[in-house]
């Protein structure tokens, strides 16, 4: 019991601890994810289940990067050497995470995304949308209460996967209760994934930036062990 009462009071008062822990708990579901995907994509023969199982991969590839290279760093010689190498790494991850979308946007705004799905279960899925949505905002919002960019990568890839979550939800709604082909509803998608998909890029441009510009700033700085973390 004493371990319990350890860990949740670290949980309330470490924010880099809840921050890795979370992490670490959207890791392993998304990682369910990428299987369950994956076995319908080989089963049916389907490029969206494909597609969005090597969204989820590389998500869990990258979260879990992020993660494991948080501990060796405490026990690295030269930490903050290892921390930049590990951010940048990871910012260019999150780049190629863009185009992993391209695939599964485009079918979605086709309408060639399967949906077997009717009106409760989705009205259920929207409260969860929403609830990660506002989550996730709230939390980016707050990423500046830790010193790690590296935490703080996690919390802007909690994001990104929340707008992700939006766009899925959008057309799994308008599948569901558009009768017909759907057409009148192609420019609505077109335009809302589009723009979450220059949202999700100028995050993830973003995040390259702060690794380039705090690795150039080390560099002028000598390697000065302040510089990264701030």
């Amino acid at each position: 019991m004493s371990r319990v009462k350890q860990f949740f009071d670290r949980w309330k008062n470490d924010y880099d601890f809840k921050t890795v822990t979370a992490a670490l708990g959207s890791l392993f579901v998304t990682a369910l994810f990428a299987l369950y995907n994956g076995f319908l994509g080989i089963y049916h023969a389907s490029l969206w289940h494909g597609s969005i199982c090597v969204y989820y991969l590389v998500l869990v590839i990258l979260r879990g990067m992020i993660i494991s290279s948080r501990s060796r760093i405490e026990r690295s010689g030269t930490p903050e050497r290892l921390r930049k190498r590990v951010y940048i790494t990871s910012a260019a991850l999150l780049l190629f995470l863009n185009f992993c979308l391209v695939v599964p946007v485009s079918l979605m705004v086709v309408r060639q995304k399967p949906v077997n799905m009717s009106l409760i279960p989705a009205i259920a899925m929207a409260a969860y949308t929403t609830y990660k949505v506002v989550m996730a905002s709230v939390n980016l919002k707050k990423r500046k209460r830790s010193a790690d960019n590296l935490v703080r990568l996690l919390r802007t890839i909690s994001f990104i996967e929340a707008l992700v979550s939006v766009l899925t939800l959008q057309n799994t709604l308008i599948m569901v209760n558009t009768k017909g082909d759907g057409s009148e509803m192609l420019k609505l998608t077109a335009v809302t994934s589009a723009a979450i998909m220059l949202a999700v890029l100028a995050l993830s441009v973003s995040a390259m930036i702060i690794g380039v510009s705090c690795r150039k700033t080390a560099d002028d700085s000598h390697g000065d062990p302040n510089t990264f973390i701030r």
